[in-house]
């Protein structure tokens, strides 16, 4: 969990600014260092050119490569070693790993053998200083190559620690990425089995529908007095074709029916409507919430379609209610209006939605589920943070042509 020193730090070196400003303080310090102790025109080309070079590493991170190397070249022209020539060559080695310009491998090796002529370099310059320089192999010798061995050490150092922020986040996107695969494809097969859930309802619905009609198309055939063959012969029809389609239906129901679970009956229950809502708010209560039914206007039989949909769209609203807003007090309220307009309204007084929480659109199953609901009758629904604290679900049925 990054406390918010580190957002802002993070969001700092994020900033396309950045390495402009570090790159051209760094140079600014090379400056003053070099006024405060001159050296050899190699040492000084070397500092600015690795100290300047830095400020393009962001956009062209292969100029770390000239970094370093001018890091090291400055380091030969004299046997100090300045500040920024440290600091500049670790920044440099730092982002030849973190960018991967060259295989970290590869990128080692060389400035090892950089390091290595760098010692050498020095070793000749010690020789004609007069200063005490034991010949090769002689006892005592290895120890004028320790120079190149740390610098090797340091190198590596940065060039690993460059890698694995590199591996880091390659990784963290990777995470993020096969995330968001995985709740897209949630996403989609809950859309899906919330639409084949929807077609059977609607099946149930039209078939009761079209059986009546075949039965009654039937019966008239023997209960209506003085029939002419002609309208006999059309009752019939009628009953064949209401028939046909019941054949269809179930055709079409069999491809969109999930299988059941083993010992799972099918159900034949009718379908509820509004007029079970009290029911399902008592149910609510049942298993600890507060609920309480508010209804508004004048009740008016709807079309099958549009009872299911609001009674599904408020049993789920008051299923994600127990879930994230456990003990919360919820308000059901239906609004039958006065143009042909039902208005639902699931409010608790929860905690409300929290980072996350997919009050967004299109985030969650149970959200996904409830806006198929709205859509199937030319609806629509929306969700999120209440007014007045809590979670709000809110939709809009039209019924019928104003």
């Amino acid at each position: 969990m990054s406390t918010p020193l580190q957002d802002r730090f993070h969001a700092w070196i994020a900033a396309p600014a950045h390495p402009w400003v570090t790159g051209g303080a760094l140079t600014v310090g090379a400056v003053a260092e070099l006024i405060a102790f001159p050296g050899s025109v190699t040492s000084t080309i070397g500092v600015l050119v690795s100290s300047a070079s830095l400020m393009w590493r962001r956009s062209f991170p292969p100029v770390a490569v000239l970094t370093v190397a001018a890091g090291l070249l400055g380091f030969a022209g004299d046997v100090s070693l300045y500040v920024s020539i440290m600091v500049s060559g670790l920044i440099g080695c730092y982002t030849l790993g973190r960018n991967r310009v060259l295989h970290p491998a590869v990128t080692v090796a060389g400035a090892a053998l950089g390091a290595l002529c760098v010692n050498m370099v020095h070793i000749n310059t010690w020789s004609r200083m007069d200063l005490p320089v034991p010949a090769l192999w002689e006892k005592g010798s290895l120890s004028l190559f320790a120079e190149s061995f740390l610098l090797t050490v340091v190198i590596f150092g940065a060039v690993m620690m460059g890698d694995a922020v590199r591996s880091r986040e390659e990784t963290r996107d990777e995470r993020n990425l096969a995330q968001a695969q995985l709740i897209a494809l949630e996403r989609q097969q809950a859309a899906e089995a919330e639409r084949a859930a929807i077609a059977r309802e609607l099946h149930d619905i039209v078939s009761h529908s079209v059986s009546m009609i075949a039965v009654q198309a039937e019966s008239a055939t023997y209960t209506t007095p003085g029939l002419t063959p002609e309208a006999r012969d059309g009752f019939q029809q009628i009953a064949g074709t209401a028939r046909s389609s019941m054949a269809e239906l179930r055709r079409l129901l069999g491809v969109l029916r999930t299988p059941q679970r083993q010992g799972e009956e099918a159900l034949t229950a009718p379908q509820p409507t509004l007029d079970h809502l009290a029911e399902l708010v008592e149910q609510h209560r049942t298993v600890g919430g507060e609920a309480e039914l508010r209804v508004t206007g004048e009740r008016v039989p709807l079309p099958a379609a549009w009872e299911l949909s609001a009674y599904r769209i408020t049993q789920e609203a008051l299923t994600n209610a127990r879930k994230h807003a456990p003990g919360a007090r919820t308000v059901v309220e239906i609004d039958y209006g006065t143009d042909r307009l039902l208005t639902l309204r699931i409010r608790d007084d929860g905690p409300g939605p929290g980072p996350g929480s997919g009050a967004g659109p299109g985030v969650g199953h149970g959200l996904t589920g409830m806006r198929e609901r709205a859509a199937l009758v030319g609806g629509r629904l929306s969700a999120g943070a209440s007014p007045d604290g809590g979670f709000l679900v809110e939709a809009e049925l039209p019924w019928g042509a104003k």
